[in-house]
């Protein structure tokens, strides 16, 4: 929690005041005994009912001014926690943006999401709860034992005790529950993942008739939780009990003995009463602290979650602060030497060397888990390369800023993504400044406009409204928007006839001064490509024209073999 500080340095007024208020109302509450107690004496004993009304006008403003200084505290501590709480959550989204996929991989999306909503909302609890009651517990605690000292040294013994005994209850109820919160959150990751899962896989899960054995598994683990949740709710339900057990017999005590001082004359009834308010005082200031501990532990334990956040370093940092100049008269991406692993010991790419002209169709095809999707990964620098360079126009990517290495580079993953909102916003992503008419021709080029009436049309989470074709026909229409000077398509046509696919393979290569790369499993896609790569088991095994590559490349031929016969193969 205290790394978490820095979040708190505008808030140091109310980080002040806020404190002093609740402090000021628990002076107040200390006195509130004394003055009871000579409403007793001087009041009620001697019959003076003026003495009684002036003195419960007293009780009377004593509560009202320590009410409104309460309140002055509750705002002070509202303010401050929500205001912490956002800059947590801001810093904390704009710190996992700058993380590379190879952090994003290794945290997952779940934890990520429980650390953004159930770990920072337990530490602006502890924010607030902290300023309000870190002070006036132990004060009130203290206050209480020394007011009693004041009324009679002998009694104020029993206070002592029973302050001690209840403390070793706190501790030891303490102690032994701190452990499960931890276990508690790291449940919740896991029930985030299984809830995550199930909802974005619903309709898998629902083709294979697998709902018993999701809602089976979500059970586990919200009995998990709950078994956990209910170990540290016995342990803490012991705390009321036991603490009231103590302070009741301290009071019985109290007046046992206070009843003899009263008889001899050394002390009076309203003292008596008194010393019973500061002993209940004392309880209750008791059973705060307990709380509050436990609240201090849960955002410590939640703290330290987010913390281990924001001390993830990203494995790809931008070194570049001004944008580069491109080198002319170099190939548009040039790869040499380059191999890569994503940290499980085994290398998804193997000493890759190839260059890919400017203004040229370039195919990349290979068996699955040959290492297609990660070789275009390090264009963009998703990840860095463990060795070799990866240059874009004659310049290493990693001198360029990443704004403008990405900027010119419109990318269409395997997974087609559309976010929530009408279609004009999503298309406006490559180009923000885009027309209507950019747009229109995008979605033409895409063969897109034949099922989009207007750019105005609702897009719903994930583009659920639209076909895998339609959802694919669109985010290649978003990446065509900026007129990019490097498109890649990573599987793109997947969904797509091949009657649409070779419309769309049309536009496309006939736009100018734009390099494409195609990603694909088929190999009449990439036929006509000015080069094609053949990737295996994350090694190139040839480069070159279809022609060259089916009499050259066994790799090559095979794949085509299995989709054509060997007439279209050429062979």
């Amino acid at each position: 929690m205290l790394k978490l500080r820095r979040f708190l340095s505008d808030y140091k007024l109310q980080l002040i005041v806020g404190p002093l208020c609740k402090l000021f109302e628990a002076v107040l509450e200390l006195f509130a005994p004394l003055v009871m107690a000579q409403i007793i004496d001087n009041g009620i004993l001697k019959n003076d009912t003026g003495y009684v009304l002036r003195m419960g006008a007293v009780l009377v403003l004593l509560g009202v001014v320590g009410l409104s200084s309460a309140l002055v505290c509750q705002y002070m501590a509202s303010y401050t926690s929500q205001g912490a709480g956002t800059k947590i959550r801001t810093a904390l989204f704009r710190h996992i943006g700058t993380l590379s996929h190879r952090e994003l991989d290794e945290i997952g999306t779940p934890a990520l999401i429980t650390r953004m909503t159930s770990d920072i909302n337990a530490v602006q609890a502890n924010v607030a709860m902290t300023m309000r009651l870190l002070l006036r517990a132990p004060f009130l605690i203290i206050g209480a034992l020394v007011m009693a000292c004041f009324i009679d040294l002998k009694i104020s013994v029993i206070f002592f005790v029973a302050a001690l005994i209840i403390g070793l209850i706190l501790f030891l109820v303490m102690t032994k529950s701190l452990p499960f919160y931890k276990k508690i959150q790291s449940t919740l990751d896991r029930i985030s993942l299984i809830s995550r899962e199930n909802l974005s896989g619903s309709r898998v899960i629902r083709a294979f008739s697998k709902q018993k054995t999701h809602e089976e598994n979500f059970e586990q683990q919200t009995e998990k939780l709950a078994k956990t949740s209910k170990r540290v709710g016995r342990l803490s339900a012991l705390l009321n009990p036991a603490t009231y057990v103590v302070a009741n017999s301290a009071i019985v005590l109290i007046l046992y003995f206070g009843a003899g001082q009263v008889d001899s004359g050394a002390l009076l009834s309203g003292d008596i009463v008194a010393l019973a308010s500061y002993m209940t005082q004392i309880l209750l200031a008791m059973i705060v602290l307990a709380d509050l501990v436990v609240l201090l532990a849960r955002g410590a334990a939640s703290g330290a979650r987010i913390n281990e956040v924001f001390e993830i370093n990203p494995s790809v940092k931008e070194l570049a602060s001004k944008d580069v100049i491109p080198k002319e008269k170099t190939p548009k991406i040039e790869f040499r030497n380059v191999s890569f692993s994503y940290g499980d010991g085994d290398s998804e790419l193997e000493d890759i060397s190839f260059s890919i002209d400017k203004n040229s169709t370039v195919g990349i095809i290979g068996t699955t888990g040959s290492g297609k999707s990660t070789l275009l990964s390090l264009i963009s620098r998703y990840y860095d390369a463990a060795s070799g360079e990866v240059l874009v126009d004659g310049v290493d990517v990693k001198k360029y800023p990443f704004k403008q290495l990405r900027s010119n580079t419109a990318e269409v993953p395997q997974k087609s993504v559309l976010f929530s909102g009408t279609l004009r916003e999503n298309m406006l992503w490559q180009k923000p400044d885009a027309t209507d008419g950019d747009i229109w021709s995008a979605l033409r080029a895409a063969q897109a406009d034949g099922f989009v009436d207007t750019l105005d049309k609702e897009v719903v989470q994930g583009g659920m409204n639209f076909s895998g074709g339609q959802r694919q026909r669109l985010c290649i229409a978003r990446a065509l928007v900026g007129n990019p000077s490097l498109i890649i398509l990573d599987d793109s046509f997947s969904a797509l006839d091949f009657a649409t696919e070779k419309k769309l393979r049309k536009n496309l290569c006939a736009r100018e001064n734009t390099t494409i790369i195609i990603v694909t499993q088929r190999c009449s896609t990439i036929m006509n490509a000015d080069k094609i790569l053949v990737l295996e088991d994350g090694r190139l095994e040839g480069q070159g024209t279809h022609g060259e590559l089916i009499k050259n490349c066994p790799a090559y031929r095979e794949i085509c073999l299995s989709q054509l016969g060997r007439e279209e193969a050429g062979l």
